[in-house]
């Protein structure tokens, strides 16, 4: 099943697709969960679908203005360089890599929905994209091992970890750069882990103006979904909704000669096979 957040007539709610159209379950389910994030929390998919299947009452998904896929978690981990291929072309030694992976966070003001613009800040001209797959909790819980960590996955999306490398690069944390308003794109939408099997490869490709500029599979993480499961709920219990980035592979802009920034009017696509393709186009933020 495809489930995605979304703002229809003036109101933020969230539906799942049948076929090409959407079924609007704020309407239905909203007083038992009232945000995709409590859905999943309720562990209501399977019903929210049985009622998709009944319903006659549909949206053109053309219709909607279209939210990050969990608008409001209560946690955003992204993981940096956790691609061999990147961690090279940043000029590391992928033999001293550290053996943890490297984390940051983000914030739900930081995040963007499919087909919405990524505004480029007047205080930057280095608006950098980072294709990755987000990885969406379905059930809470603390010092998960990797062999159960596949049952605590509710499902992926695409996203796009748009990087001001100006402000990453002007001090030794990344917080300020990761965290422009507006700038992680998540979507288009959520398709939930049992249309995806443990393990499956993904093939992650992301392509500025029709060009594509990365391309990786899931098979070349360094640290593992699992591995970053494992992890991470290690020091921090996990909740339903939080999302993990996965981080993202080599080809990034601002380590091509020359460097190559997204500008206004660019549209940038974050390519998963077995989910979709997450769209934006970059948009120049007037200050004030």
């Amino acid at each position: 099943m495809k489930f995605a957040s979304f703002e229809y007539a003036g109101r933020h709610t969230y539906g799942v697709f049948r076929g090409d159209r959407l079924v609007d379950l704020g309407t239905r389910l909203g007083a038992r969960a009232p945000s995709l994030r409590a859905l999943i929390a309720q562990g209501l998919l399977h019903e929210a679908g049985e009622q998709a299947d009944a319903s006659t009452d549909t949206l053109d998904p053309r219709e909607v203005k279209f939210l990050p896929v969990i608008p409001d978690p209560a946690m955003i981990v992204c993981v940096g360089l956790n691609y061999a291929d990147h961690v090279k072309e940043t000029g590391r030694d992928i033999a001293a890599a550290p053996v943890a992976p490297t984390l940051f966070l983000r914030t739900a003001a930081s995040q963007v929905g499919h087909d919405q613009d990524i505004p480029l800040p007047p205080e930057s001209s280095a608006l950098d994209f980072e294709g990755e797959i987000a990885v969406i909790i379905g059930k809470g819980g603390r010092r998960i091992s990797k062999d159960d960590a596949w049952d605590y996955i509710c499902g992926y999306a695409c996203y796009n970890d748009a990087t001001l490398r100006d402000w990453q690069s002007a001090a030794s944390q990344w917080t300020a750069g990761k965290n422009f308003w507006r700038t992680g794109a998540f979507g288009p939408w959520m398709v939930t882990s049992d249309e995806i099997p443990p393990g499956r490869p993904m093939t992650l490709v992301t392509r500025l103006n029709g060009v594509e500029m990365q391309r990786s599979n899931t098979e070349l993480l360094i640290h593992d979904i699992p591995s970053l499961i494992a992890y991470i709920s290690a020091f921090t219990p996990l909740s339903p909704g939080d999302v993990i980035v996965t981080g993202t592979p080599g080809g990034v802009g601002f380590k091509r000669n020359p460097a190559v920034y997204m500008r206004p009017g660019d549209l940038v696509e974050i390519e998963v096979d077995a989910i979709g393709v997450l769209r934006n186009r970059i948009a120049t933020e007037l200050a004030g």
